[in-house]
This record gives C-alpha cells, sequence and structure tokens, in this order.
C-alpha cells in the first residue's frame, strides 16, 4: 500500500437544480476525465420559482471557476440598484444597494449546455437510486436533492437535521412587466397585514420582461382570508387584485404555486462517508436575504475547490464543511432575523414612513447605519430629519422611544449584580446610590439595578436586595430621587427576580 489517496474519478449527483448542475459543470471541468452522472427526477424544462437573484460575490467566484458560465450569465442578468419601499400610500426609495437576477429557466438551460458541451450525463424523468446505493460504485455522491431531501431523510441518524417551521405563509407568483426595482410594499386588510416581495428577472428588450412577485403573511392572516380554501389559479387572482396598483392591472402567473411555510435547515453533519450534502438539503435561509440558488452555487464553489486541494475524499468533505458552515451560519443568522421582522410586521407598521423603511433596510442586522450611509447618504440623512435628530449624530445618541418613555440616547447600563445589600436583609444602601448614581450621572438613556427581589426566599444569596417591605422601598426612592433630579434625562429600571 502507497497510502497515496485516490483520486475522485466516479461522482453520482442526485438532484438537477442550480447548485447539483453547477457542481458537475464545475467538477467535469477541473478533471475531464471524471465519469459524472447527474439525475433528475423531472423534465429538463420543469422549475419551480421564477426569478434568482445572485451578488456580486456569487459572480466573482463563478467568473474565477469557469469563464463560459460567467460570460453566459452576463448576457442574461437584469441589474438594478434601488429599492422601493412602499408603506401606507408612500414609497420611500434607497439606492446602492446592487442586484443581479435571471430567469430560474433560463440559468437551468445554461447550466444544461455548459454539463453537456463537458460531457456531464443528465438524466432526466428518472428517480436517482438511493445515495447508499450508489455510494458503493462511486467515489463521491452529491445529494442535492433539495429542502425536501430523500438522502438527509435516510441518514438522519448521521446528519443530524434540525427542521424549523416558521409562521408566514408566502407563494411564488410572477407578473409579465419588469419592476424598476426591488420592491417592498405592505398592504393592511381586514384580515392584517399582507406583504409583497418583487423584483425583475428579464430585462424587457422584446417584450414587458418579468418580475418575480413574492406574497407572504402570518399564518392566521392567510387562515382569516381563506386563503386556505383557494386553488393555486384563485390564489394568483386575490394577490394581483389586493396589488392591483402596483401590478399595472396585470395578472399574476403561477406556475405549480403552493402556499408554503418557510422551512430552516439546519444539520449537524453535512457529510456521510462517500455522500455529502449540497444546498437546500444541507441548509436554507428565509428568501428576503438571499436566495437558496446562492448559496447552493457557492456551495459547489467550495466543494471543486476542496476536492482539488485534497486529493483524498475524507479530506476534501471535511475540508469543504469547515470553509462553508460559518458563511452559512452567518447567513443564517442574518436570514432569522430578516424572517423575524416581517413575521412580526406588524409591530412596525406604525411608525414614521423613514424609520419603518430604514427599520426594514438594516432588518438582518447584516446592513449596519454606517453601511447604509455608505450606499445611499441621502436616505440615511433624511431619516435623520425626519425623525428630528441633528445632522452628524452617531445613531448611539439618537433618542429612542419605548412605548411612553423615551431616552434620550441608546446607552443602556445593563444590570449588574453587586451582593451588597444592607444587613443582609435585601435593603439598598448608600453603596447603591454612589453605583448607579455615579452611572446615571455619566449620561446613559437607560440605567438598570441589578436583579431586585420580590420576597425573602426568591433572593440568591443574603447580599441581593429586595423591593418586598415599606424599608426597601423607601431605600430605593432614595436612589432613584437622586437620578431624576441630578442627572436629569437619565431613566432608571428595575430588573425583577
Amino acid at each position: 500500500m502507497s497510502g497515496v489517496a485516490e483520486p475522485v474519478r466516479k461522482i453520482a449527483i442526485l438532484g438537477g437544480g442550480p447548485g447539483g448542475l453547477y457542481a458537475a459543470a464545475l467538477l467535469k471541468r477541473l478533471d475531464p476525465d471524471r465519469e459524472i452522472t447527474l439525475w433528475e427526477r423531472n423534465a429538463p424544462d420543469d422549475t419551480f420559482g421564477f426569478g434568482v437573484v445572485l451578488s456580486d460575490e456569487t459572480l466573482g467566484g463563478i467568473e474565477s471557476a469557469d469563464p463560459v458560465v460567467h460570460r453566459a450569465l452576463q448576457a442574461e442578468l437584469v441589474r438594478w440598484d434601488d429599492i422601493d419601499i412602499v408603506h401606507r400610500g408612500r414609497t420611500l426609495t434607497s439606492g446602492g444597494h446592487a442586484f443581479a437576477a435571471l430567469g430560474r429557466r433560463r440559468l437551468l438551460e445554461l447550466l444544461h449546455e455548459r454539463c453537456r458541451a463537458l460531457g456531464v450525463r443528465l438524466i432526466f424523468r428518472t428517480a436517482a437510486p438511493p445515495a447508499a446505493e450508489l455510494a458503493a460504485d462511486h467515489d463521491l455522491v452529491i445529494a442535492a436533492d433539495g429542502v425536501h431531501s430523500t438522502t438527509r431523510t435516510a441518514h438522519a441518524e448521521v446528519f443530524h437535521p434540525r427542521l424549523t417551521t416558521h409562521r408566514c405563509r408566502y407563494i411564488w407568483l410572477s407578473a409579465d412587466f419588469a419592476f424598476g426595482a426591488f420592491r417592498f410594499e405592505t398592504a393592511e386588510t381586514g384580515h392584517g397585514i399582507v406583504q409583497l416581495h418583487g423584483y425583475p428577472y428579464a430585462r424587457p428588450a422584446h417584450g414587458p420582461g418579468a418580475s418575480t412577485v413574492i406574497v407572504e403573511m402570518r399564518e392566521e392572516v392567510w387562515r382569516r382570508a381563506g386563503l386556505d380554501r383557494l386553488d393555486e389559479r384563485a390564489s394568483a387572482r386575490w394577490c394581483a387584485e389586493l396589488f392591483a396598483p402596483t401590478l399595472r392591472g396585470h395578472p399574476l402567473r403561477s406556475n405549480r404555486s403552493a402556499w408554503t411555510a418557510f422551512r430552516t435547515v439546519v444539520n449537524e453533519h453535512w457529510s456521510h462517508g462517500r455522500i455529502v450534502l449540497l444546498g437546500d438539503a444541507a441548509h436554507t435561509a428565509h428568501f428576503s436575504i438571499g436566495s437558496g440558488t446562492k448559496l447552493a452555487v457557492e456551495d459547489a464553489l467550495a466543494l471543486a475547490a476542496c476536492l482539488t486541494e485534497h486529493p483524498a475524499p475524507p479530506d476534501a468533505l471535511a475540508a469543504y464543511e469547515a470553509e462553508r458552515r460559518p458563511v452559512v451560519a452567518s447567513l443564517q443568522r442574518a436570514a432569522r432575523a430578516s424572517l423575524t421582522w416581517f413575521e412580526d410586521l406588524a409591530v412596525y407598521a406604525g411608525q414614521p414612513p423613514r424609520q419603518f423603511a430604514f427599520n426594514l433596510l438594516t432588518r438582518s442586522r447584516r446592513v449596519t447605519h454606517d453601511n447604509l450611509r455608505l450606499r445611499d447618504a441621502g436616505f440615511v440623512a433624511s431619516v435623520a430629519e425626519e425623525a428630528g435628530v441633528l445632522a452628524g449624530t452617531p445613531p448611539m445618541f439618537t433618542p429612542f422611544r419605548l412605548g411612553g418613555l423615551t431616552l434620550r440616547n441608546r446607552v443602556v447600563v445593563s444590570p449588574m449584580d453587586m451582593y451588597s445589600a444592607v444587613d443582609g436583609d435585601g435593603t439598598p444602601g448608600d453603596f447603591h446610590l454612589v453605583h448607579l448614581g455615579a452611572r446615571a450621572l455619566g449620561g446613559a438613556g437607560l440605567v438598570m439595578t441589578e436583579m431586585v427581589c420580590v420576597s425573602p426566599r426568591g433572593r440568591i444569596t443574603p447580599g441581593c436586595t429586595g423591593l418586598y417591605t415599606p424599608g426597601h422601598e423607601h431605600a430605593w426612592r432614595r436612589v432613584t430621587d437622586f437620578v431624576h433630579t441630578d442627572a436629569p434625562g437619565t431613566a432608571i429600571g428595575v430588573q425583577l427576580g
């Protein structure tokens, strides 16, 4: 035995979506002697959804890995910079965001052509053999079989998947004209708030163009509106009527469109022997922050690179997961924040127009105040002006309204357990007056007390403060009176334990 790893020569790919096809093309291009077979149970021109959004980062990776595919994409992409936010009859626009999209069907056609030109064997209208069976006579099996992955299910004891179903229902539709920007729009109905996410994906060179239209709402709103009882065609008509002005009277087209609750997929492991998960089979991120296609294509880029750098498949798969997992986890955190924002949209609906728009744009926490200012300084300045904030004021020092309370800034001194109650009976003393008073004098918008217990038995130690006797009330009033008198503008709050 020489100890030299056998090269990956024979590869099976389950699933003919963009991720699986691009992995096939890359791996064949890197080593033309490889025997690569891809199975797709649907016909070549069957596809779900309409437009696909790709980031400049993803396109840069494609250009480096396969200039032929990149050139083909460049001829098809629709590009734009603006986001339009429509809420309560007002449209606010923010620029500098740089998007690129194309039709999913056209993307698949380009990848089919590239795979065939390179010599990849494509098998359509045929269910793939089980991954474990293929692993017996293939060097590598790539499971790109989607969010409902049979491979992941069959080997759940190894991959340890966690699937979380969320609180909104959404449907993918298409309009036969091109929006001029990425569009977020709310409609406040008698059933609750309904939101539209729309973006162009086809140029109007030889026709009106086309746009993806996703309509989303909370589960209870969906049921109150009776949409759980409507079929595909009636659902599309209902959405078109609700957003008729935005759609300029155009109908909405469906394509096996069904109301779906988004499901976040997380796997503890992405590989098992010669089997590796890719794309939605391994992970998902809500469509409001990034397309599954983008993630799958980036997975394919990373997997191909790792197989080149690490000849032994186990090493390559370990490197692939080590490289991609932190990137995916970061995007999933951002996607969860974005998803939650839309789930809780009713909480923000009453905000002033520019504040609402600003919060929508920064909902994922990946776009910060400073980042948004780099993209569109004028928009950020208009938000500050609407809020009455002096020009040049850092965000930390802008007011914050919390119910009926307005904090003068966003600096909060967090609770600090000091275990310094007088005589062990829970009474705050001079220490607390000095400790909390000094922090209030520092100018924080809100100073929080340490944990204050509501009964003698509720204390962790005899030094924990309490608020369950008249003496405690009198002692705490001494502290709060000092803050209100000597540090006007600072609020003081109590943490009850």
